[in-house]
């Protein structure tokens, strides 16, 4: 399946944002990454947030703010955005255990400054955020409205690789 890194954004105006909150715990003896899809972010409480909400629905892109994905190490978290169609997520930094997992699933885990993520907090008070990334050219931009955002990201060509090919287990059957 070809992933899609771009799309409309949802926002979650809020740091250290963890596992729990992403995919709550009681779900994990699921037996499918499917069978995760109507829990996305649940137990994530944030004014204004409604986790079954159309908003979240139609998202492909998640920003947010720093320590992303902090908490109890899992791959459930990185799997329950990718059965919801969310393959980016942008921050200003990840627990380390869930940014690995996001690129070993074949997803994007964008890392950008504190000012450029409050850019595009910003952004978001103009409307609708829609996000497109040149991954070949290690780029964001963001729309809403008539106002544009673009930022350039690192991402290691190890990293990069993973993406590119769809995750770890893609990778690896291509080459070994």
């Amino acid at each position: 399946m070809k992933k899609i890194f771009g799309g409309p954004a949802i926002c979650l105006d809020r740091s250290d944002i963890n596992t729990d909150e992403i995919i709550p715990a009681k779900y994990l003896t699921e037996v499918t990454k499917e069978a995760l899809t109507p829990y996305i972010l649940e137990d994530l409480i944030l004014d204004g947030f409604d986790p079954k909400s159309e908003k979240l629905k139609s998202a492909r892109v998640v920003i947010t703010r720093d320590n992303f994905g902090c908490g109890s190490s899992r791959e459930h978290a990185p799997w329950v955005f990718e059965v919801n169609n969310i393959h980016t997520i942008i921050a200003e930094s990840y627990a380390r255990i869930f940014r690995q997992n996001m690129f070993n699933c074949g997803m994007l885990a964008i890392e950008l400054k504190k000012e450029q993520i409050d850019a595009l907090f910003t952004l978001a008070k103009k409307g609708a955020v829609t996000v497109e990334i040149d991954l070949p050219a290690q780029k964001v931009v963001a729309a809403a409205g008539d106002k544009k955002e673009s930022f350039s990201f690192a991402i290691s060509p190890f990293d990069k690789a993973l993406v590119e090919a769809g995750g770890w287990v893609e990778f690896a059957d291509a080459r070994y």
